[in-house]
């Protein structure tokens, strides 16, 4: 793929038609990167699936890489706002609970977002931003200083960082196994992420 094509900038929708028909042509795209792969899905599959023009579909996206990119920004803005909604609850909720909570979160994800484990193993040197997974961070470690006040902020923001580590271990553990064996594996990470917050919020 040559640098010009990988260099075209995509049409952005000017109006709430073209934002409805992008917002199509990326659900087709997850859709047909879900069951063909990354690499074997085809531009020509996604219009068809999406009810546009292969033509139509350029203008948005050049190329199968920009969609792809495109996508798995859209999965992380959509899994930000999830995980924002229950780091705000997090303060009102036990131990247990909130591990449950987390993975459940998790869980519901990747169940409505099948591509999303195929855009996560595909090259597409995409790369959430550094501002975003501190922001993340510090929601978290601030939502544990409300369960333990006289956890100094270099604590919280550590302890957070290795829970969030112990969720992000299950993706490449789930995405391979069978279902009987996703849920013994959610299982077992709950009570990993339960017992590490127990050790550093009951002190």
């Amino acid at each position: 793929m040559s640098s010009d094509t990988m260099k075209t900038p995509r049409r952005k929708p000017q109006q709430l038609r073209g934002e409805l028909r992008m917002a199509a042509m990326l659900d087709a795209a997850g859709a047909v990167f879900a069951e063909s792969g990354f690499d074997a899905a085809t531009m020509t599959a996604i219009a068809e699936r999406s009810g546009s023009s292969i033509g139509a579909l350029y203008q948005y996206f050049p190329n199968k890489l920009t969609l792809a990119r495109a996508l798995r920004e859209q999965y992380g803005e959509e899994m930000a706002l999830r995980w924002s909604g229950l780091i705000a609850e997090a303060a009102q909720l036990g131990v247990s609970a909130l591990a449950d909570r987390i993975f459940d979160l998790m869980i519901g994800f990747f169940d409505e977002r099948p591509a999303y484990f195929t855009l996560l193993n595909a090259t597409l040197g995409y790369q959430r931003s550094a501002d975003a997974r501190q922001r993340l961070r510090a929601q978290f470690g601030a939502a544990l200083r409300e369960k333990r006040p006289e956890m100094p902020v270099e604590e919280a923001q550590r302890t957070a960082t290795v829970a969030l580590q112990i969720v992000k271990g299950l993706n490449p553990l789930y995405a391979q196994a069978t279902a009987a064996e996703r849920r013994e594996l959610v299982a077992e990470f709950k009570l990993a992420l339960t017992a590490y917050l127990r050790s550093r919020l009951h002190r």
